[in-house]
């Protein structure tokens, strides 16, 4: 049974490190959560490291411009890793060739900018699905329409045997009221047709390497047992942080509010019934991160 808890402070003190997500926990895409960003800083003052670790498609400078634009305040985080720069790495190094067809808003492009960390980078251009050697997948161009208009292309980029680099693993997210569609819907669909998707981000284990690389980076040693992930996607962030053995604290209030009956906390039952289904487990639950 996951222990449902009011505040991150009840909990906080066993942990020297989070992990967590930024669409749903401490933003809606529109504007930040106040309760969560404050509940970040309340935390660092302890002495405690917060990692953004998210989904999103680009590089950690794009994210942080991101997070300055929307009101999120600096001081509520020490450090972002994104699955768009482990996925660049991995593009940089070739996983889907030289020549890739890219799907995706033109806000996306920063995903080619330059990674200096990869020694010898391959020479990457954007060319048609025709002349693609692979497919690197942001996000869909219009995020309201259904994933199944992408059908046509990937059955002929099946046939090609292209491999389609996912950037984000996410199937949806709520950008305030709106529910949109992310690449991780196309890359499921492209994959239950036969192609082939490389995914980086939650749940897979190049983002949380590269988070723990970012801790590492600040100075600190954090034993596994000392890290917590905090995340709203059960698909994502509390499978996850399964598959890595880490604590996991779900928040409930936001892509499961409704199964859940969030309001300030979730109905228990239907909260044990949405995580059973769901096939995941988390060691503590909370309405919203406050």
């Amino acid at each position: 049974m996951t222990q449902i808890i009011d505040a991150l402070s009840e909990i906080s003190a066993q942990y020297d490190a989070l992990f967590v997500d930024l669409w749903g926990c401490i933003h809606n895409g529109v504007t930040p959560f106040e309760t969560a960003v404050a509940a970040m800083q309340d935390y660092r003052k302890t002495g405690g490291i917060v990692i953004y670790v998210t989904n999103a498609p680009r590089h950690r400078a794009s994210v942080a411009t991101q997070l300055e634009k929307i009101g999120v305040a600096a001081d509520s985080y020490d450090d972002i890793a994104t699955s768009g720069d482990s996925a660049r790495a991995a593009m940089y190094r070739g996983a889907v060739g030289e020549k890739v067809h890219f799907i995706g808003q033109p806000h996306d492009q920063s995903f080619f900018d330059p990674l200096k960390l990869i020694a010898d980078p391959v020479a990457i251009t954007q060319v048609s699905l025709q002349e693609a050697d692979g497919i690197i997948c942001c996000g869909p161009e219009d995020p309201m329409a259904d994933p199944e208009v992408y059908r046509p292309d990937f059955l002929y980029a099946k046939q090609k045997g292209l491999k389609l680099l996912c950037a984000n693993p996410d199937i949806v997210v709520d950008r305030g009221d709106h529910r949109e569609w992310c690449a991780g819907a196309l890359a499921k669909l492209y994959t239950e047709m036969g192609g082939e998707s490389l995914y980086f981000g939650k749940p897979h284990p190049p983002i949380y390497d590269l988070a723990r690389r970012r801790l590492a980076a600040l100075g600190k040693s954090v034993e596994d047992s000392r890290i917590l992930c905090v995340g709203d996607g059960v698909l994502t962030d509390i499978r996850g942080a399964m598959g890595e053995d880490l604590d996991a604290l779900f928040i409930s209030g936001g892509l499961a509010a409704e199964e859940t009956k969030t309001e300030h906390s979730p109905d228990p039952d239907l909260l044990q019934d949405y995580l059973n289904k769901e096939m995941v487990s988390a060691r503590y639950t909370i309405g919203k991160l406050r």
